[in-house]
């Protein structure tokens, strides 16, 4: 699951031109604004990412005028996003642990995971809610959640690629949607929930139409598989604002699995071109990561720039050509960079 607020150390402070009263401050690999003189190399804090959703309590009050949100399907809360002060861009947000009432007491270890604790929740869109059809329960155990960590989360992901042979793939903008095989019964899924065959879902029609399930209970038996999982981003009009601008939906994919195991990138390709579905855009293969991108700074330059349909490119998801355990993410090594343009422009 995401640390939506962790305990984490203040990594350096920076000065911000013409402002008497704000700072910069650095926490892993994010930077945000801070009171002047607030914090200090070395300090404890709470940080909160971006697209964390946190409840109404006094001591979250004054983000009311740029951050509270209310709707049917998230109730009412404050949004974090990204944001720009004096033109420096703010991701996230820094708390001193005396400022929060629920943390008294505890002990405190950096890394330590609070979002449970106070009560953050991830935020997301009302759309995606109904974007699937009728939900019918959870995802099942075998389809994991897709959520890619983001680069500035966890720093150290860089080194795990080194000397590895990687591929870079165009990040979709739209809805996580993914399709399950486990012993001859089809599961067609939502980012959170299992969807209802019942003709309401136009996800679950497209692919029916284009034979994808069928292929995907054929190749796993073929292949004697006794669970195969497909997973990728579900674009069109009426998800995410069609921010791709296609005439017609598209289901982009970027994962498969088999018996619970996540393919290389020459199997992918294989199992989409078998089933008949399309799969994320590969920009990029290439041996080394860290010769070509050796910091966060060359990656974020990297995710700028023109992507798929000529569009502004949302950013994009690096793997090793061969799946490799990542001992950060306790999983498969992967990581993801947004386009801070992307964010200032479309973040909202």
């Amino acid at each position: 699951m995401r640390k939506l607020a962790s305990i984490q150390r203040i990594k350096a402070v920076m000065p911000i031109p013409d402002a008497d009263r704000l700072e910069l401050v650095q926490v892993l690999g994010w930077k945000c604004v801070g009171g002047k003189g607030e914090f200090h190399v070395g300090d404890l804090v709470v940080y909160f990412e971006i697209d964390s959703f946190l409840p109404v309590c006094d001591e979250f009050e004054f983000l009311r005028k740029n951050s509270y949100r209310s709707n049917e399907f998230m109730g009412e809360g404050f949004r974090l996003k990204t944001m720009k002060f004096r033109g420096e861009i703010s991701q996230g947000l820094c708390l001193g642990i005396d400022k929060l009432p629920k943390l008294q007491g505890m002990t405190l270890e950096e890394g330590m995971d609070v979002t449970e604790i106070l009560g953050v929740r991830e935020w997301e869109m009302p759309e995606r809610a109904g974007s699937g059809g009728t939900m019918i329960g959870d995802r099942p155990g075998y389809i994991p959640k897709t959520d890619e960590t983001r680069i500035q989360s966890a720093p150290e992901l860089l080194n795990e690629f080194k000397g590895l042979p990687y591929y870079i793939t165009t990040k979709m903008d739209g809805s996580s949607h993914s399709i399950g095989v486990r012993d001859g019964e089809i599961s067609f899924t939502g980012h959170n929930f299992t969807y209802k065959d019942d003709g309401k879902s136009a996800f679950v029609e497209h692919v029916k139409a284009a034979g994808i399930p069928e292929k995907m209970k054929e190749y796993a038996d073929v292949h004697g598989l006794s669970t195969l999982v497909l997973q990728g981003e579900w674009c069109g009009e009426g998800i995410q604002k069609n921010r791709l601008k296609l005439k017609k939906p598209e289901w982009f994919v970027f994962t498969a699995k088999m018996d619970d195991k996540r393919t290389d990138l020459a199997t992918l390709r294989k199992i989409c071109e078998y089933v008949g579905c399309q799969m994320v855009p590969v920009e990029e293969e290439g041996d080394d990561l860290l010769a070509k991108y050796p910091d966060e700074a060359a990656l974020l330059t990297r995710a700028e720039g023109i992507g798929y349909n000529g569009t502004t490119r949302e950013g994009i998801v690096i793997r090793p050509v061969v799946p490799v355990h990542s001992y950060t993410l306790s999983g498969p090594l992967s990581m993801k960079v947004i386009n801070n343009k992307y964010l200032m422009k479309n973040d909202d």
